[in-house]
């Protein structure tokens, strides 16, 4: 991935950026050599927000409230780059970039070409408090 093309526009499916070990140190990498950088996800705004707070993330887009392929769409029409990468985890995440005209790269791969470190617990799923006490 580390190729020297500054000119790209790279998106994080959430759940792919939360099997990374150092989320933020991952995105301070990324800066160096992409243009743009982000998190899209179907979960809630707030749920990217509280992740991006936590791991004290500075994107340049997230996906808001719409669905995945429209966050790609709109990013894609919004940030003019050379390239436009998706990094996701399953399928649905490769077939989605298809359909977008973005090309796809698997989390395990993408830390393997950027050295990134996988973090050793599973990927978890977070429950939702219902409180929301750490919105915006």
């Amino acid at each position: 991935m580390n190729g020297g093309n500054s000119d790209m526009t790279l998106a994080f499916e959430l759940e792919a950026l939360k099997q990374l070990r150092n989320p933020d140190s991952v995105f301070t990498d990324a800066r160096q050599w992409t243009e743009y950088v982000g998190v899209i996800s179907d979960k809630p705004t707030y749920v990217v927000t509280n992740f991006t707070r936590k791991h004290r993330i500075r994107q340049d887009f997230f996906s808001g409230p719409r669905t995945r392929e429209e966050s790609l769409n709109n990013i894609k029409a919004q940030f003019d780059s050379d390239r436009h990468v998706f990094v996701g985890t399953t399928d649905e995440d490769e077939t989605l970039a298809e359909e977008t005209d973005w090309e796809y790269v698997g989390v395990e791969a993408a830390a393997q070409a950027a050295d990134w470190q996988l973090s050793l617990e599973e990927a978890t799923t977070e429950v939702e408090d219902d409180g929301h006490d750490d919105w915006p």
